[in-house]
């Protein structure tokens, strides 16, 4: 028995519509995947999600620098002698030296990695540059 006009219309709407609606949800999916939130300190758009393991290296870094900087800001409030405030700060440069060279090798481990696979080649050029900062 063949369905009328109306019912084949009615079926062929319907698949339309199903199909419409996959096709959308497959554009949501892609745009969620490429869709990255907007970092508030330096707005460049990208962000990096760390394992457990880097993000407490990192963050105990920073937490020790941050403690080393507290320290010569006190040292400063409580006049002490300038080369005493100097091998300080050299201290601090050389922690933040060392901060950089950890970050930079994740990087370039995850980050660059990936996009290079991804066929992302401008990933170099912002490494070069990047780099080339750090050198100064």
């Amino acid at each position: 028995m063949q369905k009328s006009n109306k019912e084949s219309k009615e079926q062929v709407n319907t698949e339309i519509r199903e199909a419409l609606e996959v096709e959308a949800k497959e554009i949501e999916k892609q745009a969620e995947a490429e869709t990255v939130t907007k970092c508030k300190e330096c707005g460049t758009g990208k962000s990096k999600k760390r394992t457990e393991k880097e993000y407490k290296d990192i963050i105990n870094r920073l937490s020790r620098i941050e403690g080393q900087v507290r320290g010569v800001k006190k040292m400063v409030e409580n006049d002490a002698y300038c080369i005493d405030v100097l091998r300080q700060t050299s201290a601090i440069c050389a922690a933040l030296r060392s901060f950089n060279k950890v970050i930079l090798s994740n990087h370039i481990k995850t980050c660059v990695v990936e996009n290079l696979e991804a066929g992302n080649e401008e990933v170099v050029d912002e490494l070069v540059d990047t780099m080339q900062k750090l050198m100064k």
